[in-house]
């Protein structure tokens, strides 16, 4: 290879991500992953994957940072960040200005504030209880039967939702079974869920335009969205490839070692 690359990987609750990002910050490779069994065989995984795509061989990386839950679970890492800096700095590199970030993966969801030049501020989250929202719509999914891309179309029938409780994401999930068993509609108790999520991220509160959002739910739920701007009043939107924003983020913290070494 000519040039310089360096990795990014964000080892979440729900999925493992890498983005391989060359000189000039172009992304030459990506892969994702569900996270199942132990965290570092899905980072050789989803390497392997990335570097392939890329062209690239892990010894010609100049660097690799890693973010996320299982952050230090990459053993051919040099650094780590913290989830609020590589989602912050994920999204600035689509979106160049001010702006409140929403991060909403499988576990815990994050509103934060950065300035015009990408600088992030105070990072909020949800009540403890309320963690796990990538995780909870992943289990509806699946007892609904219908891939997660699909629970907002699924969603859409529904005249009113089913009462799924936002408190916290084990009653949700119980709420989910419940409803089921009532034989409540699949569509009434999708848009419950979306509902749901929606609620508990407004908790958070601290909104101000414009809204992007970065992480899975955004990527694969897009129905949460919805939901959010409806209740908001204020525009919602995602970046390209939301599910990528900590893993590019952590790359562009790579690059930052680089420049600083």
């Amino acid at each position: 290879m000519t040039g310089r690359a360096v990795a990014g990987v964000d080892i979440g609750a729900e999925c493992v991500k890498a983005i391989i990002l060359a000189d000039g910050g172009k992304i030459l490779g990506r892969s994702v992953l569900p996270t199942r069994g132990a965290f570092r065989d899905r980072v050789h995984e989803v390497m392997s994957a990335a570097l392939d795509e890329a062209e690239v061989a892990l010894s010609d990386l100049a660097g690799i940072c890693t973010t996320g839950f299982g952050a230090r679970c990459a053993p051919m890492a040099v650094r780590l960040a913290g989830e609020t800096t590589c989602h912050v700095a994920g999204a600035y590199w689509h979106h160049r200005g001010a702006m409140t970030v929403i991060d909403i993966g499988g576990r815990e969801p994050r509103v934060v504030h950065c300035d015009d030049a990408g600088v992030p501020g105070a990072s909020r989250s949800v009540r403890k209880c309320a963690v796990g929202i990538g995780t909870f719509l992943m289990f509806a999914a699946r007892h609904l039967d219908v891939h997660p891309t699909r629970l907002e179309e699924l969603a859409a029938a529904a005249e009113e939702p089913a009462a799924i409780g936002s408190c916290c994401s084990v009653f949700g999930g119980s709420d989910v079974l419940e409803r089921l068993r009532e034989g409540v509609s699949p569509s009434e108790i999708a848009l419950g869920c979306m509902q749901s999520v929606a609620e508990r991220v407004l908790e958070i509160g601290g909104f101000a335009e414009p809204l992007i959002v970065t992480g899975g739910v955004a990527e694969y739920f897009p129905g949460v969205l919805k939901s959010l701007s409806a209740r908001t009043g204020m525009s919602v939107r995602a970046i390209p490839e939301p599910i990528f924003a900590g893993a590019l983020g952590a790359a562009l913290v790579a690059w930052e070692g680089l420049d600083a070494s």
